[in-house]
C-alpha cells in the first residue's frame, strides 16, 4: 500500500473540518453545558468523535453502496450541507436546531457537536477527492484542537470575547461556502458525465 502524505491536501482537508466542527464557535455551548451539568469529559468526548469520523470515513462508502448512492451524489448533497452550515456561520442564523443535551456527556459533545451530519458529510465529501491518509491526518490535527478548545473554552471565551468568536465564525462561514461551491462544481461534472 503506497501512501500519498500531501501537505496541500492535509492543509485543505484540515481546513474543512475545522471549518465545519467549528469548535471556536462552540464554545458558547460547551460553556452552557459546562454551567449546567458540571464537568465536561474532554478527552472521552475528543477519542470518540475522533473514532466516530475514522470509521465513517472507511465505512461510510460502503454504507451509501449498500443503499445505491455513489460517492458524488453523496458529495454534492454534502456541499449543500456543507453551504446552508456556512449560512448559519455568517448570517448568525439557526436553520437547523438539536434538542437541548440533558447531559454533557458522549452523546452532545462527540455527537452531533463535533462530529456531527455536516461533519461526516464533509468527511465523505473529502474523500472522493483526496487521499484517506492525508484526512486522518486532517482528522487528528481537528480532534487535538477541539480536546484543547474543550480543555480551555472558559478562558478562550474570556480572551476572544463575543465579537471574537463572532468574527471566527464569519471568516470560516465565507470558507466553507467556498468549499461548498467547490465540491458541488467537482462532484457535479461526475455525475453528468
Amino acid at each position: 500500500m503506497d501512501l500519498h502524505f500531501d501537505l496541500r491536501e492535509i492543509t485543505t482537508a484540515t481546513m474543512v473540518l475545522f471549518a465545519v466542527i467549528d469548535i471556536l464557535g462552540s464554545i458558547p455551548i460547551v460553556i452552557g453545558l459546562r454551567n449546567k451539568v458540571g464537568h465536561i469529559q474532554s478527552e472521552k468526548a475528543s477519542i470518540v468523535a475522533a473514532c466516530l469520523m475514522v470509521a465513517f470515513l472507511f465505512l461510510g462508502e460502503e454504507i451509501l453502496k449498500l443503499i445505491g448512492i455513489d460517492v458524488n451524489s453523496f458529495a454534492v448533497a454534502g456541499a449543500f450541507i456543507i453551504f446552508f452550515l456556512a449560512i448559519e456561520m455568517i448570517l448568525g442564523i439557526s436553520l437547523y436546531k438539536d434538542d437541548e443535551a440533558e447531559s454533557a456527556s458522549v452523546v452532545p459533545i462527540a455527537f452531533p457537536l463535533i462530529a456531527g451530519a455536516g461533519t461526516l458529510t464533509s468527511l465523505l465529501s473529502l474523500r472522493a477527492e483526496y487521499h484517506v491518509e492525508n484526512i486522518i491526518v486532517a482528522i487528528i490535527l481537528n480532534i487535538i484542537f477541539v480536546y484543547l478548545v474543550l480543555k480551555s473554552s472558559v478562558r478562550l471565551e474570556k480572551v476572544l470575547g463575543k465579537n471574537g468568536v463572532s468574527v471566527i465564525r464569519k471568516v470560516f462561514g465565507v470558507i466553507l461556502m467556498a468549499i461548498a461551491v467547490k465540491l458541488f462544481t467537482t462532484n457535479i461534472s461526475g455525475l453528468l458525465n
